[in-house]
């Protein structure tokens, strides 16, 4: 394996504040790697650097061996790094299968096409129908077939959170971002999660993903890199990050629910 992305000496100043410092670390091409850490350890903070929401006030990231630096979100987008983020936005009144009309008319825009000439040289009709064969497809990819027809709002919470994922894949990544994908999930949710987590890597898309769900993170990662402070304190497969002194010492130094996220870290060393 090759890496597809390098996170190479990052680091993030806000004032006198250090949200990253010298942050480093590889994915390599098919792997599943999970970003964890207590709350304000830098996780999305690093999430946004890599996605361009954010410039990091030293180092680089590459993807597929391109530099990162200065680009915006939509020119990374179309580099083939896509993202979902920790809240998602649906139109409520809008059906499930039109709000993810509406995200590939958005991307079309932002990539450059234009409607209206495409109308006056005859084209639409026939890409309108390509948008919602493609829209079928990413339903039906993320288990939202049955439901295309229903009012987004009308969804549970993480049926929303699967919208915002195949907005996501619409962009045909090379790899995905999950910015804590199961947050609010029941079990039946996440275990559904899950499931598509490792359908999606099936199909070639490297995943890394923040999430504070230890046993989800647990069962699905090949490697876990943990932050502290904003600064990397373990990196390695889970069966080595599960009984490692310094990421159970940063959980349970912090409040209850780092020493619950703690407690599970080592609930699953002795599984």
């Amino acid at each position: 394996m090759s890496a597809i992305l390098s996170v190479e000496h990052v680091g993030v100043r806000f004032g006198g504040l250090v949200a990253i410092a010298d942050l480093h670390f590889d994915v390599q091409a098919g792997e599943i790697v999970s970003l964890i850490g207590p709350n304000g350890a830098g996780k999305t903070t690093a999430f946004n650097v890599m996605t361009g929401f954010l410039k990091p006030s030293q180092g680089d990231v590459r993807f597929r061996g391109t530099s990162l630096k200065g680009l915006p979100p939509h020119a990374i987008t179309r580099l083939g790094l896509a993202r979902t983020f920790q809240r998602t936005s649906v139109f409520p009144d809008d059906t499930v299968f039109d709000n993810v009309m509406i995200g590939l008319h958005q991307m079309g825009a932002a990539a450059g096409r234009a409607p209206v000439l495409d109308a006056l040289l005859g084209r639409a009709g026939a890409g309108e129908r390509q948008l919602r064969a493609r829209a079928a497809a990413l339903l039906d990819w993320v288990g939202l077939a049955a439901r295309a027809h229903e009012k987004a709002g009308a969804l549970a919470y993480g049926e929303q959170r699967l919208v915002g994922v195949a907005l996501a894949l619409a962009t045909e990544p090379a790899m995905l971002l999950l910015d804590e994908p199961v947050s609010g999930m029941n079990a039946s949710e996440t275990r559904v999660f899950v499931r598509l987590i490792r359908q999606i890597r099936e199909r070639g898309i490297t995943i890394l993903l923040v999430e504070h769900d230890m046993p989800m993170v647990m069962e699905v990662s090949d490697r876990i890199v943990v932050l502290n402070y904003g600064r990397l304190i373990a990196e390695g497969p889970p069966k080595r990050i599960r009984t490692d002194p310094a990421v159970i010492e940063a959980y349970l130094g912090q409040g209850s629910a780092a020493r619950q996220a703690a407690a599970a870290v080592q609930e699953a060393a002795h599984a």
